[in-house]
């Protein structure tokens, strides 16, 4: 029935043909569309950008998106996995801008947008069919040659249609509001894409004095680490309880919080004079340090701050309403002037004539400030500080007024909080805590980018009356303009007028749309909702289950639930997987410069995708935590799984085909070892299965990992001669239908993780098409005896502590012994079969069995009392009924003389079966075994032993004299020189 296995495997070759098989027949396609269309298990796959090729940091979360969806086909739910690409934002822009040479956004202006968008269009797929080949030799199962693009027409008119529902809930408005700002890409960032990004950055911190107007030689004294803001001064913040004090030095007399005075007294000394709170300087005029701005209305005031402290500085803010957001809203609430000196491209403007053109991110620009001001400058320290950077470019980020589009998210606040709650997240303190605290601190989120490639705010402006108009599809704008549009890219629509109602025209504002946007809006744009697909689109959402990695929480994970909480009041995905950080094994950032990782391909090609899966897999990073990538990582996969599971499959084929057994799916053995592994077996179906259910991926591989150990290592080691050599035809049949069980039931299980080695096994070992059409096992609960696998733990632990008594004593295991005591809670229980174990484990006559200590009552209830509780040896209460009472081994020493020419059998046979495997014989191959030896004592030993020595060897003829031979050797026994030889019979 079974096809041949080869004991040696070479898994890149192999799930290279597993590959062309899966293709040739459709599986995926058929793992798909052979489930009910109603029966629906919806996933969201996070598009990336195609601008650079894959890496671990894709391959993690990708891997998690291939498991998941595995397990859910093969429970009968129809999983439908559609590729997306980011298509549209500052990645592509950069890469264009840099291939031209551009380093302002006048540049691309002056280019052209037309050509500046169409050259961003050819470089949008540029590393795609890397990544195709790639992701399909990891396993994974994904629709790419249906992909959706968020730069196709039909996503980007669901995006409109997003917006403009927004914008009917007035959720969306146009803001002046001081945001993180790019001089280099000459656009605002959103809150939670300054935190993708930060960097140490080293800069000059200045307290510079502002004198007070009305008090000569008074001054107040301001910290900050932005010189560049000071030509934008026009308040000074306080706190208005805070304490304040007033240092004379000299003639002259400094104000600063009382809490930093001590950073000070070198430069002030400690002559206090006197103590006044924060509220007392509140509504005192100072001078200027700069004089750009003229006609004050209300300016160069100190105000109070509630966002004042004294853990650095000295307790009183430079306050630039242009340059901060604290800044502005203090100064909006106490009416101070505004005042904007710099420009979209970070450069002093005209106003400020003598840095006019200066970037104010320039060390020198910063110097020139700090050494224009001179005198005014009471002290400048080297400062290191971690500082946003721009996440696309890399460029430092101000912070700057600018007029915006915002997303209202205070307003629905409360709701995307209660949504979250009904999220299960996996980790789930990244839900609870981390994912939450930035929710729960979110400000009103900036949607508009003052850039060319993304899809165009649809919203046109009167050029005439100013009156705003939004539209929500393709189809108004056709109707406006009359006009068929194929394109909505802001250079296809630039030149199209919308009549407006006081007679002149409204033109597209030229803004584009965070590609943020973009990214929560693909539930809808990837099935071009509303405007099709309703139905389905009805069925699948909120998604069941999405999965990226950690810095998504300020982004997808983010951006996704804000719209969906906005738009229908609801959480856009009910789980969520969250990936750790891949470092390098040094626990280094990977580099590429650094060359400190070994590349994607070259672990393909040398251990296969399987055992890189499940090493990422049973990471710490499937929990959000980082993982040090180590390629002895994966070769220890190979070997502990891998290499075991295919040698028991290989066992397990190579003697069912010589005795031409075929399976029935009986498995109702009487042998204990068969009930046990039976037990076993649908046990890691229940837990397999609960965990994966509740997503909890890396539990998932500790179990299936626990369990091919005791497979191979106990209970196959324990059973072999069963399936060699056994006289009773049905305990032999018993083995091959327990290990036909377990091997196909495991092979399952393991498949989402393994898909290659496992459908190959199954294939052979069922007749059937493939692993994953396969229908998830179902445990069989009357085949659970939890008592009978707590029974057998005790059994190792007795088994574990005799071979440990023998090696300390000395004598080797293969000499036999009379007897070992154990003495222990519960061990009177086990049966005779069990205790026959015990005996051939240590190479004993008999077990004698003395209860000791009370074991934990309450701890062998639980675990007995229903036959759908699932053991663990982890868990806290097994392992004190196993280790906490006292388990003592006593061993009987005496050697006899029948126990003597035992042991030197034992040892012969060992040799003798070496020498079967050096000759070349198969397993079924009868011999001819001959001996010699001059030795009398070990010579009688052998001759009392040789029916038990040619049983365990299937020498069918077994002489004491030298003959003609195939292999022949000379070894020693108990000190003793000894030939043999063996042929084939």
């Amino acid at each position: 029935m079974f096809k041949k296995v080869e004991s040696k495997v070479n898994l890149p070759e192999l799930e290279e043909n597993i590959l062309s098989y899966w293709e040739k027949n459709s599986i995926f396609k058929k793992s798909v569309e052979g489930k009910v269309a109603d029966n629906i298990f919806s996933f969201y796959d996070g598009p990336p950008f195609a601008t650079g090729t894959p890496h671990y940091g894709h391959l993690l979360p990708g891997t998690v998106k291939d498991v998941i969806p595995r397990f859910r086909a093969m429970q009968g739910f129809r999983v439908e996995r559609v590729w997306g690409w980011d298509t549209h934002g500052l990645p592509i822009e950069n890469i264009v801008e840099q291939e031209l040479d551009f380093k302002t956004k006048d540049q691309v202006q002056e280019y052209g947008i037309d050509r500046f968008n169409e050259k961003c269009r050819t470089k949008v797929l540029k590393y795609a069919d890397e990544w195709k080949k790639i992701v399909a030799r990891t396993g994974r199962w994904v629709d790419m040659e249906n992909a959706y693009l968020t730069m196709d027409p039909a996503f980007m008119e669901s995006v409109w249609w997003v917006f403009k529902n927004l914008w009917e809930k007035d959720l969306i408005y146009k803001g002046h509001k001081v945001m993180p700002f790019c001089p280099r890409c000459s656009t605002g960032l959103s809150n939670f894409e300054v935190g993708l990004a930060y960097a140490d950055k080293s800069d000059k911190a200045v307290t510079v004095k502002f004198e007070l107007e009305n008090k000569p030689k008074t001054y107040v004294l301001a910290w900050t680490t932005t010189p560049w803001t000071l030509p934008g001064n026009l308040a000074l913040s306080v706190g208005a309880e805070i304490d304040y004090v007033v240092v004379e030095k000299g003639d002259k007399k400094y104000i600063l919080a009382q809490e930093r005075l001590e950073d000070y007294t070198k430069e002030l000394g400690t002559k206090v004079v006197q103590k006044l709170k924060g509220k007392d300087l509140v509504g005192k005029k100072y001078k200027p340090v700069f004089s750009y701005y003229k006609n004050p209305q209300r300016a160069f005031l100190v105000i109070a701050g509630k966002h004042v402290t004294t853990e650095d500085g000295t307790g009183i803010v430079h306050t630039a309403p242009a340059f901060g957001e604290e800044d502005y809203r203090v100064a909006k609430d106490n009416n101070i002037d505004f005042f904007m000196p710099v420009d979209d491209l970070g450069h002093f403007t005209i106003e400020v004539p003598e840095y006019s053109g200066k970037s104010v991110v320039e060390f020198e620009t910063n110097n020139k400030i700090i050494e224009d001001l001179g005198e005014k400058v009471l002290k400048v320290e080297e400062i290191n500080h971690s500082y946003p950077h721009c996440w696309r470019c890399d460029t430092p980020l101000i912070y700057k007024a600018i007029d915006s589009y915002m997303v209202a998210v205070e307003k629905i606040k409360k709701d995307i909080i209660a949504n979250n709650k009904k999220i299960k997240w996996m980790p789930e303190n990244i839900g609870r805590g981390r994912f939450a605290k930035l929710i729960e601190g979110a400000p009103d989120w900036n949607i508009s980018r003052n850039r060319f490639w993304g899809t165009p705010l649809p919203v046109w402006i009167c050029e005439k009356c100013k009156k705003l108009q939004v539209l929500g599809s393709k189809d108004e704008l056709e109707k406006l303009v009359d006009k068929k549009v194929e394109d909505l890219h802001l250079h296809k629509l630039a030149d199209l007028k919308i009549k407006c109602e006081c007679g002149g025209y409204a033109k597209i504002s030229g803004e584009v749309l965070d590609c943020w946007f973009e990214s929560g809006s693909m539930p809808y744009g990837q099935m071009h909702y509303p405007f099709e697909n309703k139905m389905k689109f009805d069925r699948s959402f909120p998604a069941d289950f999405i999965s990226e990695s950690i810095d998504q929480t300020r982004g997808w994970f983010y951006s996704l639930l804000v719209l969906s909480t906005a738009l229908f009041g609801k959480e856009a995905y009910k789980n969520v997987v969250v990936t750790g950080l891949i470092l390098a094994e040094s626990g280094q950032k990977m580099s590429k410069k650094l060359k400190n990782y070994p590349e994607v391909a070259t672990v393909l090609s040398r251990y296969g995708a399987d055992a890189m899966r499940f090493y990422l897999m049973s990471s710490p990073a499937v929990k959000s935590g980082d993982l040090a990538f180590s390629e002895k990582g994966v070769d220890e996969i190979v070997k502990s799984i891998i290499l075991r599971l295919w040698n028991s499959y290989s066992f397990f084929v190579t003697y069912a085909t010589l005795d031409n057994f075929v399976p029935t799916g009986d498995i109702d053995s009487k042998n204990q070892l068969d009930k046990w592994m039976i037990s076993k077996t649908n046990n890691l179906v229940i837990k397999t299965t609960a965990l994966l259910e509740k997503y909890d991926i890396l539990k998932a591989t500790n179990v299936l990992k626990d369990y091919i150990e005791e497979l191979s290592n106990w209970y196959i080691r324990r059973s072999r001669k069963r399936f060699w050599k056994s006289e009773n035809d049905s305990d032999k049949n018993a083995a091959y239908e327990t290990l036909h069980y377990a091997l196909v039931t495991y092979t399952k299980l393991l498949a989402p993780f393994m898909p290659f080695v496992t459908d190959e096994i199954y294939q052979n070992l069922t007749g059937q098409e493939s692993v994953h059409l396969a229908d998830w096992p179902k445990a069989e609960t009357k085949f659970v005896e939890n008592k009978l696998e707590v029974d057998m733990e005790l059994v190792k632990k007795i088994v574990e502590a005799g071979l440990s008594a023998r090696n300390e004593k000395g004598i080797k295991v293969r000499q036999p012994l009379t007897s070992i005591l154990v003495t222990g809670p519960e061990v009177t229980g086990l049966n005779n079969e069990l205790q026959n174990i015990i005996c051939e484990e240590i190479n004993l006559k008999k077990v004698m069995l003395k209860k000791g200590s009370a074991v934990n009552k309450k701890a062998i209830r639980q675990y007995t009392k229903s036959k759908n509780v699932v053991l663990d040896v982890q868990d806290v209460e097994f392992k004190s009924f196993i280790e906490n009472p006292t388990l003592k081994v006593e061993l009987d020493e005496k050697i006899t003389p029948e126990l003597k020419a035992e042991g030197i059998a034992r040892d012969f046979i060992r040799f003798i079966q070496d020498g079967r495997k050096k000759a070349g014989f198969n397993v079924e191959d009868r011999i001819k075994t001959s001996w010699e030896t001059k030795d009398k004592k070990v010579a009688d030993a052998i001759k009392s032993q040789e029916k038990f020595i040619a049983k365990e060897t299937l020498s069918a003829v077994f002489v004491a004299k030298k003959t003609k031979h195939t292999y022949g050797q000379e070894i020693k026994l108990d000190g003793a020189e000894v030939w043999f030889g063996i042929s084939k019979k």
